[in-house]
């Protein structure tokens, strides 16, 4: 019977939620203590004052009403976000409704301290607004439900109504960690081949065409082929894994400073070999990112790095040969590994342009 309860009321406090603002709560003393004097005086100047301000009141119940109702929210999420970067979630506010107008309407998502205005949007009319916001530490934030607020006509209160718009922010780790740059030249008879390839551009056998993306090289693109579908074809090829630079996350310590700076750490690497055309590889716990380059590979090994987890009892992943792997580790060194790196005591948190 009380979870029957609790979720009715739930339920109902998604469909409206008021609140008094200030103005709203003397207004209402206001207009309690004009109807006292009224009735203690008879007066019909107080009846009269009185009967205007509880109409300007139910006015602007009646008004912000109107203004929340039949509005349609696309929003559009970034791929990816940094951490302590600047981001910005774009909504497209359609107004349904057939003859008025929707006016000051803020969009809040719960959680983000950031917001987006629509100043107006009219009957049948699409508006774009944008939010700002940042986070602090990676991971992935689930998105549920987007809350329309607004306080107009009067700003005496301010009506909320929740909207059910699922999805999720992944947030990147930061990649300006110093590395060393010995670990990521190339050794033995790769290191030839590898300086080659870095400036001939792609490297590998060519596999298939396909549809561009953004952070292709733009040598890869097929003018051809673009030229006959109408829209921008790249070559794909296949990595020669042979020449890999696999960067290897101990994931088996307790969460913490050390390990975040670790996950940063391993993020600097990856983003240093996507920069200077690197094959490279990622194993991180439970996430393993197979041989690439290029941007778009960059972002595949962000978007796990986003995603791993830490704990004494997760396995170090082993996917990638010793021998051409990089260990970061917010602990001890392990022996094998061609380059081992430990993470200092705390990650980067200097804010940066």
């Amino acid at each position: 019977m009380r979870s029957a309860l609790g979720r009715g009321w739930r339920r109902l406090r998604s469909w409206r939620r008021i609140r008094f603002t200030r103005a709203g709560v003397f207004f209402s003393l206001g207009a309690f203590g004009v109807g006292a004097a009224a009735i203690n005086t008879g007066n019909n100047l107080l009846y009269l004052l009185l009967g205007a301000m509880l109409g300007a009141i139910g006015v602007s119940g009646w008004v912000s009403e109107r203004a929340l109702r039949a509005l349609h929210v696309i929003r559009t999420l970034p791929a990816g976000v940094s951490v302590d970067r600047e981001f910005r979630i774009r909504y497209e506010v359609t107004n349904q409704k057939r003859r008025l107008p929707s006016l000051a309407v803020e969009l809040v998502e719960p959680g983000l301290s950031g917001a987006a205005f629509v100043p107006r949007v009219r009957a049948g009319e699409t508006v774009a607004a944008q939010s700002r916001d940042r986070f602090i530490r990676r991971g992935v934030y689930p998105l549920e439900m987007l809350t329309l607020a607004t306080e107009f006509p009067f700003g005496l209160f301010r009506k909320e109504r929740d909207v059910p718009l699922p999805g999720e922010l992944v947030v990147w780790p930061r990649i300006d960690r110093p590395v060393p740059s010995e670990t990521l030249a190339p050794s033995g008879a790769a290191a030839t081949s590898s300086i080659s390839a870095a400036t001939a551009g792609p490297r590998g056998e060519f596999r298939s065409l396909r549809e561009y993306r953004p952070g292709d090289d733009a040598r890869d693109i097929h003018w051809r082929s673009s030229a006959r579908s109408g829209s921008l074809v790249v070559r794909e090829y296949e990595a020669d894994a042979g020449e890999a630079l696999w960067v290897v996350l101990d994931t088996c310590h307790e969460p913490g400073a050390k390990a975040e700076a670790a996950v940063e750490m391993a993020a600097s690497l990856c983003a240093r070999a996507a920069h200077r055309g690197r094959i490279f590889a990622l194993a991180a716990g439970a996430w393993t990112v197979e041989p690439g380059t290029g941007e778009v590979h960059l972002e595949r090994a962000l978007d796990a790095l986003a995603r791993v987890d830490f704990g004494p009892g997760i396995p170090v992943n082993e996917a990638g040969p010793p021998e051409r792997s990089i260990l970061v580790t917010p602990g001890d060194a392990r022996a094998g590994y061609r380059h081992v790196l430990r993470a200092p005591d705390a990650p980067v948190r200097e804010d940066r342009p």
